[in-house]
């Protein structure tokens, strides 16, 4: 990051911030205007920003991201610095300090907190409260204070102005026990504050008119191209070379939250539907094992890559038919903006953003086509597989699906509107 900022300049020193000398940087990267905590006893390791290179997370967590944090809130207040901004957004629990240590100041910016996953929530043993900073009555229930620990992401929720989701319906279940992580009360309470604004993507670099990563460039008004990828897609992981074949994806994070475990039982009914299966992603062993084992037993069937490939994933994309996102819950979810910008139609369990940016091929919105893909609900994902195997055998339909999936706006610019107007609420 230091190698790429132009023009940096140090505008704050401290010889011992968080254990030793730290600088801010002001600069240039990518046509950004970027500050820049360089504090080279807290960052400068390997491994990345969370975790060593053997996976486990670094002892000093709780004060590499308070010091991100109390930079942060300091960049926000210290004129000498710079002009302060008209908001602090922070996102997650890593920055969700942010909010302590503005809590209780004169003059402070708004401030926004975005939640991509509740589930993730730093919280701290206690001990570590002399490290840390905080004003004085930062730890208390209204604010840092969750059972006793140090709640980082629970700073964040109490005190931000204004709250943010990555979708309308994440942010309505977690406020229910069921999806609240333990937070549920305080969200509700907090429900004024809470919005759910879809995610986006970069709908230049995931565009199958232009991606050069792909066997056949193809757009919503020139198919031709997506058979060819399917064919090269099979021939890269050796799977029957069959146009005819409904050829199913996965690409994730091979999580009990991503609900992949559901998929390993029904491969007697892949086989019965004549489906292949593609399964690209890395995450809890046994289910790494799991898929691996699966492949090996049905060669020509189902294929598996474990680890993260981009350029595969645009590959995968482009090839298959469908993608399967059985999550127990998904706070958004990218996957399958992707697979819609493609034409690979989702296949989602019916919980957070999936529920809100696919719309389910049924009856009625066949008859309306506006059919983006099919939502199940919980136990129903068996059901669905049969379902999609029944609309691919209708060829026509299925092509409309298709072309519905890829027009469907998947990019930042409603999003971005959204989160302008809440800023300007709020200044």
């Amino acid at each position: 990051m230091l190698a790429a900022l132009s023009a940096a300049e140090p505008v704050w020193t401290d010889g011992h911030y968080f254990g030793g000398a730290a600088r801010l940087l002001r600069g240039r990267a990518a046509g950004l205007d970027l500050a820049v905590l360089d504090a080279p006893h807290l960052f400068s390791r390997p491994g990345n920003p969370y975790a060593a290179a053997n996976g486990a997370e670094w002892p000093d967590n709780p004060q590499r991201f308070a010091a991100l944090a109390r930079m942060a809130a300091t960049i926000a207040t210290d004129d000498s610095i710079g002009p302060p901004p008209d908001v602090v957004h922070a996102h997650d629990w890593q920055a969700g300090l942010t909010m302590a240590y503005l809590d209780g100041e004169s003059r402070r910016p708004a401030t926004v907190l975005t939640v991509h996953n509740l589930a993730f929530q730093g919280n701290f043993d206690a001990a570590v409260l002399p490290s840390l900073g905080l004003p004085a009555n930062a730890f208390r229930m209204e604010g840092a204070e969750f059972h006793g620990m140090v709640g980082y992401l629970k700073a964040g929720l109490a005190l931000a102005d204004a709250i943010t989701t990555v979708s309308p319906t994440y942010a309505a279940e977690i406020q229910t026990p069921e999806f609240g992580m333990g937070f549920d009360g305080l969200l509700a309470h907090r429900k004024a504050a809470l919005h759910g604004i879809l995610n986006g993507i970069d709908d230049a670099i995931w565009d199958p008119a232009t991606d050069d990563t792909i066997a056949a460039k193809f757009d919503v008004d020139h198919l031709a191209g997506r058979p060819i990828n399917k064919l090269a897609l099979q021939s890269h992981f050796g799977l029957d070379r069959n146009a005819d074949a409904l050829l199913l994806g996965v690409i994730s994070r091979l999580s009990w939250q991503k609900g992949l475990d559901m998929l390993l039982p029904l491969r007697d009914t892949l086989a019965a539907l004549g489906a292949q299966l593609v399964v690209i992603g890395a995450g809890e062993p046994d289910l790494e094992h799991r898929f691996r084992a699966a492949a090996a037993a049905h060669p020509g069937r189902i294929a598996c890559f474990i680890g993260y490939d981009e350029a595969l994933a645009h590959k995968v994309q482009a090839g298959i038919d469908a993608i399967l996102i059985p999550s127990r819950f998904e706070p958004c979810g990218l996957t399958q903006l992707c697979a819609l910008r493609y034409g690979a139609l989702p296949i989602v369990a019916r919980v957070g953003g999936l529920a809100d940016t696919v719309i389910d091929a049924n009856a009625a919105a066949l008859d309306a086509n506006t059919g983006t893909g099919l939502q199940f609900s919980p136990g129903q994902f068996a059901q669905a597989l049969n379902r999609a195997a029944g609309l691919w055998s209708r060829r026509e339909i299925w092509s409309r699906l298709q072309r519905n999936a890829m027009q469907t706006d998947v990019s930042w610019r409603r999003p971005a509107a959204q989160y302008a107007a809440l800023y300007k609420s709020l200044v």
